[in-house]
């Protein structure tokens, strides 16, 4: 039966070469990507900024209202179709893009080393990567073996079919797919398919190819549980992030308790935060996990 630690973890990524912290506060963060540094909004960054000025080429301004919206504003120019940066061995292109983003999560960085450490000794390991986005992660976990990447949006599968290349990584076991990931989660089921690792960050709401609306408190339960029918004991994790929610970790724990109480393994949950630069960097928390692990 697998084991709930009521404690919460902290999964802090740090600064690495393309990739920084450098401040946060009042609301908004400064980082780093590569040559440029951008500002964007960050509600959590209660304090108060530690640098006096804040040098950037842009920074995203948000809407009026809170489902979103907003627009980059530019005070140096940035290449519109983006610029590489690396995460040890995997590569891709980081951009501007118009919901803030700059085309990854750079919290994921510890996730990524995590999956990669509980599949040592796994030979030619499954994974399934849900929500892939545009495939940084999928990339990080190809290195352990086939994976398959499911994401409802034809741009981000088109972008991280991009990153493939730009990562030499074209002739690695991956399927790029498309789809609904709730239903062709259902459907991996019905087939009877198993796999050694899924991960999964589903969004608050969304919308798949054929229109297919997600809201993530309804679908959310449902989804785990399919995707615990997809591992068996001899499987090692299952990573479920969650951002932009009001929601415990804790809650994503119990979850993965009631779904994973048949199979033996350890059940954590907590926060994934980003350190700042410097001495006495700050965390700055990003989003809340949950996560099976069984070392086999």
């Amino acid at each position: 039966m697998a084991t709930l630690v009521d404690t919460p973890l902290l999964l802090a990524g740090e600064a690495w070469a393309d990739y920084g912290l450098v401040d946060s506060g009042h609301g908004r963060k400064l980082e780093r990507y590569g040559p440029y540094r951008f500002i964007r909004p960050e509600p959590q960054a209660m304090w108060s900024p530690r640098l006096p000025d804040w040098q950037a080429a842009g920074e995203f301004v948000p809407g009026s209202d809170e489902d979103g919206g907003g627009r980059w504003q530019f005070d140096a120019p940035v290449p519109s179709a983006g610029w590489p940066l690396a995460w040890h061995d995997v590569r891709f292109t980081a951009q501007c893009t118009p919901f803030r983003h700059l085309g990854f999560f750079p919290d994921m960085a510890p996730v990524w080393e995590w999956m990669r450490g509980q599949l040592v000794g796994k030979a030619d390991a499954q994974t399934l990567n849900l929500f892939g986005y545009t495939g940084v992660g999928t990339l990080a976990l190809s290195e352990c073996g086939p994976v398959t990447h499911v994401d409802a949006s034809k741009k981000s599968v088109a972008q991280a079919r991009e990153n493939a290349a730009v990562s030499d990584a074209t002739e690695r076991p991956v399927r790029w797919l498309v789809d609904d990931a709730a239903k062709f989660t259902a459907r991996e089921v019905r087939r009877e398919r198993r796999y050694d690792g899924i991960i999964l960050d589903p969004p608050k709401f969304g919308r798949g190819p054929d229109g297919e609306v997600w809201r993530l408190e309804d679908g959310l339960p449902g989804l785990v549980s399919d995707c615990r029918r997809l591992l068996d004991a001899d499987s090692r994790f299952l990573f479920l992030t969650v951002y932009a929610v009001r929601m415990s970790s804790l809650a994503l724990g119990g979850l993965l308790a009631e779904v994973f109480a048949d199979l033996p393994g350890t059940i954590e949950h907590g926060d994934l935060a980003i350190r700042e630069e410097g001495e006495g960097g700050r965390l700055l928390p990003t989003a809340i996990f949950a996560r099976w692990s069984n070392p086999g």
